[in-house]
């Protein structure tokens, strides 16, 4: 199933799509939860009576004439409210070469254990405009990644059983304010302000079952289940990213057991990918000055169309603004 957050009369409501109609759930059976995070919470009950709804839906035994239009509805982010938001690590060709291009060795350190760090749940918002502050325009980043959202509640969670944790894949592009991240971090904190202010997720979330035709062995000696799906960006209709959702090295699975040890993730916790290789401009820029002195970099500027694609996810799209604000944190430093 995709299943669709979107906005109606005021509130957030949850709807599946099919053929380009978006269906609220009560279409499917009155009794569903209308709101993504009640779902999340009644996953084990709820879905399974979604799918047969679904189901007769896509066969007609079903009035079908109570879809609305895709583009007539106003999506928001699929999970509008996370309850926690972890960014991970997990492609080491996209570490590698931003550790390259900036002298510095590979750590050996990424390929012993994943991380992941918290970013602002509350920033979290779906296909549409990312207003941005003066600051965040300083070397502003786009990040090419999937995410995962966590459908029961589980703490100490092997990564052998925590593909069943996953209630379905969607887009992140975790948006990144890069002078204020390497700042901060030269503090060794952060990214704090870098990445706090915006993270687009959507258009949809892909649910498990509709994925199993893209699984493929993980990593060697690696466990849990890996897509292989092709991931793309664009900005301004020019390609500027291309790689594959199966080139993570650390699987949903096994970062999920580190983030639950010791701790509870909740149903409606999002986890993301990190971002694979070429999928920011921090990582190109590099690159381009690494072979040619004289490459001009680029970063993202007011007006600018982030478009992000992945196999059977669907296309996220995102266009930058400029707030009308003109205050500036940078200009504070003492």
């Amino acid at each position: 199933m995709k299943l669709v957050s979107y906005l109606q009369d005021g509130h957030d409501r949850l709807g599946v799509l099919i053929n380009d109609l978006v269906y609220d759930m009560e279409v499917l059976h009155p009794d569903l939860p209308n709101s993504m995070g009640l779902f999340l919470n009644y996953w084990e009950e709820s879905f399974p009576v979604a799918q047969a709804g679904e189901l007769m839906l896509r066969e007609g035994t079903r009035d079908s004439n109570r879809g609305r239009l895709l583009n007539d509805v106003e999506l928001l982010a699929p999970i509008p409210f996370p309850t926690s938001c972890r960014d991970g690590y997990a492609f080491r060709q996209h570490v590698a070469a931003a550790r390259r291009n900036r002298k510095a060795e590979m750590i050996p350190e990424f390929d012993q254990y994943p991380v992941f760090y918290f970013t602002n749940h509350h920033s979290i918002q779906g296909p549409g405009d990312v207003r941005c502050m003066p600051d965040h325009f300083e070397k502003l980043d786009f990040e090419l990644e999937a995410a995962i959202v966590v459908c029961k509640q589980g703490r100490n969670i092997k990564a052998e059983e925590a593909d069943e944790y996953i209630g379905g894949l969607m887009i992140m592009n975790d948006i990144s304010a890069r002078r204020l991240q390497m700042e901060e971090m030269l503090l060794n904190l952060g990214p704090a302000k870098g990445k706090d202010f915006s993270t687009a997720t959507g258009p949809w979330l892909v649910t498990m079952e509709e994925m199993e035709e893209f699984v493929v062995p993980c990593k060697e000696n690696h466990v849990g289940k890996s897509w292989n799906l092709s991931m793309k960006c664009w900005v301004n209709g020019v390609q500027v990213s291309e790689g594959n959702l199966s080139d993570m090295d650390w699987t949903f699975a096994e970062i999920m057991e580190r983030a639950s040890y010791g701790v509870d993730l909740y149903p409606g916790d999002v986890i993301g990918s990190g971002t694979v290789g070429t999928g920011c401009f921090l990582e190109l820029n590099g690159t381009g000055k690494l072979n040619n002195p004289n490459y001009t970099e680029q970063w993202l500027q007011p007006g600018d169309i982030v478009e992000m694609e992945i196999s059977g996810l669907g296309k996220l799209t995102n266009t930058i603004l400029a707030d009308e604000s003109d205050w500036s944190i940078l200009k504070q430093k003492k």
